[in-house]
């Protein structure tokens, strides 16, 4: 099973990073935490660590609506909170590549009506989100 949904687009790092946080604000995603694993690989596991990752970094995207239906219908679905969205350096030059967790994991786990609900309307924005990506990249 395929746990998130991936897109490549012809952006250099930085211009992904922006994109992509513009791109959730537009689908009411804030971004609650943000990880730079190429920081934190340097700073506790030397240099050669951070340069083997490259440019990385794991945004956790919540949408307060969302969130709070899902917590209300099952207070446990916290440990699955925010929904991690993920961008890197491409394999290719001027290229990035951003992971989106696929909220569908969540309804494997649960079996209440309401995360359902709530799954398939992160999956729509998530979704709506990368769609707004390749279609900035191709502009």
């Amino acid at each position: 099973m395929s746990y998130t949904h991936t897109i490549t687009v012809p952006m250099s790092y930085d211009q992904a990073v922006e994109a992509t946080r513009a791109a959730l604000a537009e689908q009411g995603f804030g971004v609650l935490t943000e990880i730079d694993v190429k920081a934190t690989f340097t700073t506790k596991l030397g240099a050669d660590a951070g340069e083997a990752i490259g440019d990385y970094i794991i945004l956790g995207a919540c949408n307060p609506t969302l969130a709070s239906k899902a917590l209300a219908a099952e207070p446990e679905l916290g440990a699955l909170l925010p929904c991690n969205v993920v961008v890197r350096r491409g394999s290719t030059e001027g290229h990035s590549t951003i992971d989106a967790i696929d909220p569908q994991t969540m309804v494997q786990l649960s079996g209440a009506p309401v995360v359902r609900e709530v799954a398939e309307d992160a999956e729509q924005r998530l979704r709506a989100a990368l769609t707004a990506l390749s279609g900035a990249a191709q502009n």
